[in-house]
């Protein structure tokens, strides 16, 4: 089921897989007129692992979020 957090809670079931270091990953959720903002917070070392080969893990990871924030009507973005 979908809900309004579901963004949210995607991002941290992900990058927590993703990180050596699950227990730095922050997500700060901010809602403004341009739609949602996910800020993505991990230990330096995991900075790799998120962004991906020629960053095709965080295109990957953005894409996704796009799919939700369809379902949920709001335009998420993501900022690392």
């Amino acid at each position: 089921m979908i809900d309004e957090r579901s963004d949210e809670k995607f991002l941290e079931f992900v990058v927590k897989s993703l990180v050596d270091h699950p227990d730095e990953v922050k997500i700060d959720r901010v809602i403004d007129e341009m739609g949602v903002r996910l800020s993505l917070h991990v230990h330096p070392e995991d900075m790799g692992q998120i962004i991906g080969r020629e960053g095709k893990t965080v295109t990957a990871i953005r894409s996704l979020l796009k799919i939700i924030g369809r379902k949920i009507h709001a335009r998420v973005s993501l900022v690392i």
